[in-house]
């Protein structure tokens, strides 16, 4: 059984570099598609492909915009030559106890067509998070922070939707956890996607949708014995940011006054459907 990544990235040179090693050594390939990067991240690809060789597949795939995302995903799909696949944003760092259980449970799955996981979304800095009750993508009886990230490559497979309400359907067009053959496991990943993804902010102002993501939240410390993925701990290249800043005063203020308000509205959000 073959099982290959998916990792698309545009200016996210700050996590890039984790989100692969994180995963590299329990997957077969990893497809590593730039989407029209400004800042350091194709001279990552190039070093994580220098260093990884034939286990890493990089393109330059060209910009795109949500209304175009959708066939991005579909042409990673068309070029898996693989049974499963495993989605792997360039904001997203697995611990290696998480990616051997998830590539696990896949090789050793009979009826599933795919694997939904919990993540930690940090806020602030990568030293707090926001509560599972947070996230509003709801899988079945599953509400939060969850994320469908292990495919079947299953007949008529395709890649349908605009980004943010986008997701991998049958030939018949119905998503693939509407078709209840979805499975939870309890393999979480930390997801930075409320955090800068770079040096400054002003790459992260060209990527669509980018400008929303930045929070101003004051979220729940980890413990002071907290276990962070073994990626953040690997050896890196000099030019590879640190992932241990803290926030800064100013973005403390904000959070503070902000944060009630975001509790309040969280309430009253509208539950997604998860992909």
């Amino acid at each position: 059984m073959k099982i290959w990544a998916h990792t698309l990235f545009k200016n996210e040179e700050r996590w890039l570099w984790f989100a692969v090693t994180s995963v590299i050594d329990s997957v077969d390939k990893i497809l590593l598609w730039d989407t029209g990067s400004t800042d350091r991240s194709w001279e990552i690809a190039k070093e994580l492909k220098s260093k990884y060789k034939d286990k890493i597949d990089i393109k330059c795939y060209g910009d795109t915009t949500p209304e175009t995302f959708p066939k991005v995903r579909q042409a990673m799909l068309d070029a898996t030559k693989a049974d499963w696949f495993i989605v792997v944003d360039a904001d997203e760092i697995w611990w290696d106890d998480s990616i051997r259980n998830l590539v696990s449970s896949i090789k050793n799955e009979k009826q599933a067509e795919a694997f939904v996981v919990p993540n930690y979304n940090v806020v602030g800095d990568i030293f707090h998070y926001l509560p599972q009750s947070a996230g509003n993508y709801r899988f079945g009886s599953k509400k939060g922070n969850y994320a469908l990230r292990a495919v079947k490559v299953i007949d008529g497979l395709k890649s349908v939707g605009q980004h943010g309400v986008w997701g991998w359907a049958d030939s018949d067009g119905k998503q693939i956890q509407e078709r209840n053959t979805f499975k939870f496991i309890d393999a979480p990943y930390i997801h930075t996607t409320f955090l800068p993804r770079g040096e400054s902010r002003e790459f992260d102002l060209l990527v669509p949708k980018r400008s929303k993501k930045l929070k101003y939240e004051i979220g729940i410390k980890f413990p002071r014995d907290f276990y962070y993925p073994e990626s953040f701990f690997k050896s890196r290249p000099d030019f590879i940011l640190s992932p241990w800043q803290t926030m800064t005063n100013s973005y403390r203020l904000k959070a503070y006054i902000q944060t009630p308000i975001k509790k309040m509205k969280r309430r009253f959000v509208k539950n997604k459907i998860g992909y």
